[in-house]
């Protein structure tokens, strides 16, 4: 009887260590968006907006801390790891099967952020091999990537927490590094005039490229694993928005001022590298690499993370399959981590790096406002 008591007493003890703290939830949150962010759609930002892009990342900041203070409220208020699903199913209780579709938009939305995040991991790793002209390199990378951190996350929340910090700390300081180098390399007459393709282009651009601010999101998912969860739910949504558009911004100035248009349509996959080389040289250009592969892995590891949390939450609401829900030893819905493996793995190996970007885009752009939309009717009703 004492070893059986010992034994669930040890099993309570595992299970409350297994909790995300601040420094965990500020890791995912700018691991989600970075990973997808400055290095996958800088060159379509360009293309639209030409020398305003990086006017078009703090415009999609702004919405980012809009939907995030919406977030916040709603993660705080129903303290469950369904996010999107969850505040829209509440809002909606006779109406399930919205929610239901809501929820199954977000999840198909996230195979998409894994497949960006691979499929740019692969085109940086090709290019840092010296085989950017290889699609078979890249596949192989990309699925490699997915499957990698695929086991990260079926070792446990621990496992998955440590990993992202560890990354995401790296990755800024070579991202801080990359940016301070390039200040001395920057031409003006590449930045000026700001405006030259219209100012609505900021804003479609803006709008287009909202996928590089998805990663806040996934904190949301992770509420019942936070510990202290109102005080560091706000401060790692508030804190990672705030700390990745620091980073973009300054980024895209660098890399703007560094590269003409052209240049940057013509290095798209991996621009940033390109970049990199007038002031730093070949060095450079691995630097950018190594911080591109870091960030885009760390996205894999945050989104894989959060997107298995929401399925298993919506097949416990039967929205999906029960067997999304099953867990294992430690915890993990396992089953969900696997099947969004593997859907992302097609998806990265069909797909395009425009279509998925903006596929992605448009997918949490519209479950974000219609998240919004609800906190703020919800609001006005109650005062």
């Amino acid at each position: 009887m004492i070893n059986y008591l010992n034994k669930i007493q040890a099993t309570a003890n595992q299970k409350q260590t297994q909790k995300l703290g601040l420094p965990e939830l500020l890791a995912m949150g700018i691991g989600g968006m970075i990973g997808g962010g400055i290095f996958s759609v800088l060159g379509m930002a360009v293309k639209i907006s030409g020398h305003a892009a990086p006017l078009a990342f703090l415009v999609g900041s702004f919405v980012a801390l809009a939907a995030g203070y919406s977030y916040v409220k709603l993660a705080l208020g129903f303290h469950s790891d369904g996010a999107s699903f969850t505040y829209l199913d509440r809002a909606f209780p006779g109406h399930p099967n919205f929610a239901g579709i809501v929820g199954w938009t977000v999840v198909i939305g996230y195979v998409g952020t894994l497949a960006l995040y691979a499929y740019t991991f692969g085109a940086y790793g090709a290019h840092l091999l010296g085989s950017s002209d290889s699609q078979a390199v890249r596949i192989v990378l990309s699925a490699g990537v997915l499957l990698f951190f695929m086991l990260i996350n079926l070792q446990g929340v621990k496992s998955s927490g440590n990993t992202e910090v560890i990354i995401v700390f790296t990755k800024v300081i070579l991202l801080s590094l990359f940016a301070v180098a390039g200040i001395f390399s920057v031409k003006q007459d590449h930045l000026f005039p700001v405006f030259e393709k219209g100012v609505p282009s900021v804003f479609i651009a803006g709008a287009m490229i909202f996928v590089a601010f998805e990663g806040f999101q996934l904190i949301t998912n992770a509420v019942m694993e936070t510990e202290n969860a109102e005080r560091n739910i706000p401060w790692g949504i508030y804190g990672s928005i705030a700390i990745t558009s620091l980073i973009y911004f300054g980024v895209a100035v660098i890399a703007v001022g560094n590269l003409t248009p052209s240049e940057i349509a013509a290095a798209e996959e991996y621009a940033l590298a390109v970049a990199a080389e007038p002031a730093l040289g070949n060095a450079g250009g691995i630097l950018v690499d190594l911080a591109a592969l870091l960030a885009t892995s760390s996205a894999v590891n945050a989104t894989a993370f959060g997107a298995s949390r929401m399925m298993a939450e919506m097949a416990t609401e039967n929205r999906m399959p029960h067997s999304f829900s099953f867990r294992s030893r430690t915890d993990v819905p396992w089953i969900a981590i696997v099947l969004l493996t593997v859907l992302a793995g097609a998806f990265t190996i069909l797909g395009s790096l425009e279509f998925i970007a903006l596929f992605s885009s448009m997918t949490f752009l519209l479950v974000s406002i219609a998240v919004s939309v609800w906190f703020r009717l919800r609001f006005l009703l109650l005062t």
